[in-house]
């Protein structure tokens, strides 16, 4: 448990939220029993809900494991009170460590963020939490700009993995950010006892912020859509033009084939007491195959 004060706010952070630190907020808070039930339980979907005394929200924030390479959704929990503002969260969610740090550290920041209400706050941790989309967001476009230059120097099989690998970010990114609409729209709409009216503004101004994420997310998806259609079209147009050569060759062996088993099974050979037999059979074979080429050529299949 961390914990910043000033006269107007208090915030306190918890990691990992067990039920020994609900047992906390029920001596010391005196929280509403189905808020502290929520916050030491994980929830499926983000929410906003308001539990007598105080209003609990649910949002998930899209992180990214660098191991795996994927984005995948950490759950942060956060109750408002008159004079509180609670959050719990099971992972580490770095944005939010860095700003509590540095109010924790800096008077001058509690004086800006921690001056006026929780609902203030809310909005300034909120805030945070989405402009911190965009760095990951420019992280994919960079995955995106190196598949496009990987993809027209012929590395086209080694892509796909690569492909797939961004496909998944998006989509989980996607997952993680489209609920949390609801969420913004009821804090900017419904009217809570502990969020002043004018915050309703402010409010506005994060469905925007979330909007912009969701667009750049947008562009991500219909760039790698658009990639994976290329390098798909690269990579059949690969396979004709090694089908065409197999074809052409086999095209060109077979008339040398069916004569070298003719000339095999048959006891008396053409031009068999000829000194010069193998190469007349040789010059033959050649001269067929030739004039397959040639036909091949007219027909414009190589």
């Amino acid at each position: 448990m961390r914990e910043v004060s000033t006269s107007k706010v208090t915030w306190i952070d918890f990691t990992e939220p067990s039920a020994d630190e609900a047992l906390w907020l029920k001596k010391n808070i005196n929280l509403h029993p189905l808020a502290l039930e929520e916050f030491s339980m994980p929830s499926a979907r983000p929410k906003a809900s308001l539990y007598g005394n105080c209003l609990y929200l649910t949002l998930h924030i899209p992180l990214f494991d660098k191991l795996n390479r994927r984005t995948y959704p950490s759950e942060l929990d956060v109750v408002v009170t008159k004079d509180h503002l609670i959050t719990g969260h099971d992972q580490d969610i770095f944005q939010l460590r860095e700003f509590f740090t540095k109010l924790k550290r800096n008077k001058k920041m509690q004086e800006k963020y921690m001056s006026q209400s929780p609902g203030y706050l809310l909005y300034y941790i909120i805030e945070t939490l989405l402009e911190s989309c965009f760095p990951k967001i420019d992280h994919i476009n960079k995955n995106l700009d190196n598949i496009e230059e990987q993809i027209f120097q012929g590395n086209e099989k080694e892509m796909v993995h690569e492909i797939s690998y961004v496909k998944r970010d998006i989509l989980n990114f996607r997952r993680t950010l489209k609920p949390q609409k609801s969420v913004l729209e009821s804090l900017a709409r419904d009217k809570y006892p502990f969020l002043e009216p004018e915050l309703q503004t402010y409010y506005q101004d994060l469905i925007g912020t979330n909007i912009r994420v969701w667009s750049a997310l947008e562009n991500a998806k219909e760039t790698v859509e658009a990639l994976e259609g290329t390098n798909d079209a690269l990579l059949s147009n690969k396979l004709n033009t090694t089908m065409k050569v197999l074809t052409v060759f086999s095209g060109v062996m077979l008339p040398m084939m069916v004569i070298s088993n003719t000339l095999a099974m048959s006891a008396s050979i053409p031009f068999g007491h000829n000194p010069y037999a193998y190469w007349i059979w040789m010059g033959i074979m050649l001269l067929i195959s030739a004039f397959t080429i040639v036909i091949f050529k007219i027909k414009k299949w190589i």
